[in-house]
């Protein structure tokens, strides 16, 4: 039974969701304030819970700053970020603060079931089981099943959306994948989505997986193309 904390102050829609999430088989526990939530998920620990539906307009701290703080942390539970903003700038900021995916308000309620059931299985690709659980990058040593990636005797965790977009890339070793095919494949958004967030994406990576990040040999980047991952350089 996958375990789920709802962040939500509107009493009547937590009410709603709690109930029809239990329905689907979650375990679900619903805080209304972004303060107590973040403190709940640092608290419990990481792999406490398997998803966060959160809120963005939250009383006492609000949905981005409780994920960007929960990444800073070191904690990496995926978050489904619930709000009201659905500018695509709004969606941008969100999966930038550390959310994995993001559901604008109204909404239907198979949607967001959907995307519940989705993300746990998204994070369950990621870690390979079954499949590619590891891979080898230089001197880099990625294990899917924990988010992790070894390299000179320093460990280094992933959010999901890392590991999912580092998966894509060692399954496409070798060839160039566009940004476009990125954000649709791990972003979950349009195609045609302005963001940086891949870049910052890939920024991040290369520091795990390079030497010397600003001449990086295994990620690198095709102008106008997109980027390729080398498993040897």
């Amino acid at each position: 039974m996958a375990r789920v904390l709802l962040v939500e102050d509107e009493a009547h829609l937590a009410q709603g969701i709690q109930f029809n999430l239990e329905l689907e088989g979650y375990d679900v526990e619903v805080v209304g304030e972004g303060t107590e939530a973040l403190q709940r998920l640092l608290g419990a620990g990481e792999g406490a819970y398997d998803l966060v539906v959160l809120d963005v307009m939250l009383p006492g701290m609000d949905g981005f700053e409780v994920a960007h703080r929960l990444r800073q942390a070191g904690q990496f539970t995926p978050v489904l970020m619930l709000t009201a903003k659905s500018l695509p700038g709004d969606v941008v900021n969100g999966l930038e603060a550390g959310a994995d995916d993001y559901l604008a308000k109204p909404f239907d309620l198979p949607v967001l079931l959907a995307r519940v059931k989705g993300l746990i299985r998204r994070r369950d690709w990621a870690r390979g089981v079954g499949e590619l659980e590891s891979a080898r990058i230089g001197g880099a040593e990625v294990d899917f099943r924990t988010f992790e990636i070894r390299r000179g005797g320093a460990t280094a965790r992933l959010t999901l959306l890392e590991a999912m977009l580092l998966k894509l890339l060692v399954q496409n070793a070798g060839r160039i994948v566009s940004k476009a095919e990125i954000l649709e494949k791990v972003w979950n958004v349009s195609p045609d989505t302005e963001t940086r967030a891949v870049d910052n994406f890939i920024v991040r990576l290369r520091r795990h997986l390079e030497a010397d990040p600003r001449f990086p040999k295994h990620l690198t980047t095709v102008r106008g193309a997109g980027y390729r991952l080398d498993l040897e350089a």
